[in-house]
């Protein structure tokens, strides 16, 4: 069915609707400001298509991990040693052992995938626990592409479901207030990150969408944030509830633990959500310790094959014995003596900022990335199958298919559920749209009619 929804879209295209269709987009795009920094950030003229068998598939698959990943967390919390496997800086260890005021660790996160829809192979490379972007990009997308007059063709033979986000985000927040408060109460919120980020967009729509909700709103870089009396204000806003999205690694690198919004939140004079104790499983170290045989004795046995079957093998980079398929093998020499199938990754980075695709680079690239990772807290982890779909773009008033490889994103709520997912589109091996490889388009269910 799958199949067939995505020929009908395209043979709806013809060069007169797609004209039509990406005259459409672009002014959404402008009026909307769906850009990332200065890129639009979508390209092409259909969006991903998932039938209901698919979806309902991920969710039940991310639901068995979330609670392998509150397990190793759990666990974390409690133990020095084992909180260790995460490679924590001192200040972020000191900063995550404080209690956020609330039972999640991660109230808002994402977990990036590559997923094979026809074999139903699922491999999720990264946990976004700290700072999960793109689920206001993504609602309005939906709302976009759901105008284009290519979709209102479609929707004659197809029903469309889309997947939002937004109200998760919102609803995530306003639960840990309450919780933190111990009453319920509409907080003021701060949507805090630097001012020259390129997702500030973004900002921008939650703050119309916070203020659609009837909440009072500030985008506040952090170098304005003033701490005073046991009040976080910013320009004379007193703010209750901070939405982070400034990483903890830049704020501690900017001010320590001096700034205003650390001392506040340290002093629970404001509530923060995502809490400095996801920095566990933000770090890329966190998919490590589920994989680690070491680790194994954690898990149930529906966990343990949820890892099995849906982790890539991941590993610190350190001088260790470890196995690999059920093999002793000594890691350093191993990862030295199989680079067409391997990855190097900062522990603690984002963007695509650091990482080494074994398979792009020579032996001597390879050796001197290793020798980086033995220095600086990185990963390695086993290569995955990159999927790809054909998707459709205007170039010159004609339609050109363009075969795209694609990622599945889900974004969770909780640290127990999915309802939403966000896909990027790259014609490059790195997706990432921070990284300048791809773009995004919104994420629907289809079924026929």
């Amino acid at each position: 069915m799958l199949a067939d929804a995505i020929q009908h879209y395209h043979d709806l295209l013809t060069d007169a609707m797609a004209q039509d269709s990406q005259a459409q987009l672009e002014a959404q795009l402008r009026k909307r400001g769906l850009f990332f920094g200065e890129r639009p950030l979508t390209t092409v003229l259909r969006p991903r298509f998932l039938t209901p068998e698919q979806f309902d598939f991920i969710q039940r698959r991310v639901k068995v991990l979330l609670r392998a990943f509150h397990r190793i967390h759990e666990v974390g919390m409690a133990d020095a040693e084992f909180r260790r496997q995460f490679r924590l800086t001192e200040q972020e260890e000191a900063l995550a052992l404080h209690h956020p005021g609330y039972r999640w660790p991660s109230p808002v996160s994402r977990l990036d995938a590559f997923f094979l829809p026809d074999s139903l192979v699922l491999k999720f490379n990264e946990y976004n626990a700290e700072t999960p972007a793109a689920s206001a990009y993504n609602d309005v997308l939906s709302e976009v592409f759901y105008g284009l007059p290519v979709m209102g063709a479609f929707m004659h033979r197809y029903r469309v479901r889309p997947l939002p986000a937004r109200e998760g985000v919102l609803h995530a927040l306003l639960q840990c207030y309450e919780q933190w408060l111990g009453r319920r109460e509409r907080p003021r919120i701060a949507i805090v990150d630097w001012g020259e980020v390129p997702t500030y967009s973004e900002f921008v729509l939650f703050d119309e969408y916070f203020r659609a909700q009837g909440l009072e709103c500030r985008i506040v870089d952090p170098r304005r944030l003033e701490y005073r009396n046991g009040r976080l204000t910013a320009d004379g806003f007193a703010i209750d509830l901070i939405y982070k999205r400034v990483l903890i690694s830049e704020l501690l690198d900017w001010g320590g633990t001096e700034s205003a919004m650390v001392r506040a939140v340290l002093d629970n004079a404001v509530c923060m959500v995502n809490p400095f104790a996801c920095k566990l499983l933000y770090k890329k170290g966190s998919l490590a310790v589920l994989s680690d045989e070491r680790n194994a004795h954690l898990f149930d046995r529906e966990e343990a094959q949820a890892i099995a079957e849906h982790i890539p093998w991941t590993r610190l980079v350190e001088e260790r014995r470890t196995e690999y398929n059920g093999r002793p093998v000594d890691l350093i020499q191993f990862t030295l003596d199989n680079r067409e199938r391997l990855v190097l990754k900062p522990n603690d980075d984002y963007g695509g900022k650091g990482v080494v695709l074994g398979w792009t680079v020579d032996q001597s690239q390879w050796e001197a990335a290793l020798k980086v990772a033995l220095e600086t807290p990185y990963v390695v982890q086993e290569r995955v199958v990159v999927p790809r779909e054909p998707y459709p773009s205007l170039a010159d008033g004609r339609v050109y298919l363009l075969d795209r490889q694609f990622d599945t994103a889900p974004f969770c709520y909780f640290g127990e559920f999915t309802d939403s997912c966000l896909t990027r589109l790259s014609t490059e091996p790195l997706l990432n749209v921070t990284a300048g490889g791809g773009s995004t388009v919104p994420t629907f269910v289809v079924e026929a009619r």
